[in-house]
């Protein structure tokens, strides 16, 4: 058993240090993933990736971490976690800036987190939604590579597939969210 899984056995049964230790573990993967997608985030940003981290924690349980299948499963749920703290900020500062109201993007450039505006977080984002209700594995590899800033290879490890099946996914998973961006 992979060390999440034998830390998150230990959390079940109601060892009171073992999230300590599962953050630990972690900490350093978070944070260069909160990091990544924190230096790509707008101008003015004033979430920092140690708060994000924090934040993104919290929201997967904090102390009372849910059963962990292996560090996939943790991982996943994580950039989740972090993608939806993103989407609520970007919404949270839209609405107060812009009125709420959406324009549509040009996602030629969707790759890997890049320097995106509140605006098109939020359109990738939907988009994305619809996207999971179609295929929701390819909306994982999405999650994974736009949103946490993972590359091909680590998201491809993340979801337990070959690095060519990745590649093939985020190729079609692009033209799908391109598609469904500008109708």
């Amino acid at each position: 058993m992979n060390g999440i899984a034998a830390i998150s056995n230990r959390i079940e049964q109601g060892d009171a240090q073992a999230a300590d230790e599962l953050l630990r573990l972690v900490y350093d993967d978070l944070r260069r993933l909160a990091s990544f997608r924190i230096a790509h985030e707008v101008a003015g940003q004033t979430l920092q990736p140690t708060a994000l981290v924090h934040e993104a924690w919290l929201r997967l349980g904090g102390d009372q971490q849910p059963q962990w299948q292996n560090r996939a499963h943790f991982f996943a749920a994580a950039a989740e976690a972090m993608r939806r703290i993103l989407i609520d900020r970007a919404r949270s500062r839209h609405a107060e800036r812009h009125g709420g109201g959406l324009k549509r993007l040009n996602v030629d450039d969707l790759e890997v987190a890049n320097d995106a505006d509140d605006e098109q977080v939020l359109a990738v984002n939907d988009a994305m939604v619809k996207f999971a209700l179609v295929d929701p594995k390819k909306a994982e590899l999405v999650k994974l590579r736009y949103f946490a800033g993972l590359t091909i290879e680590e998201a491809s490890q993340t979801l337990g597939i070959s690095e060519p099946t990745a590649k093939r996914w985020w190729v079609y998973a692009r033209a799908w969210l391109f598609r469904e961006m500008h109708p």
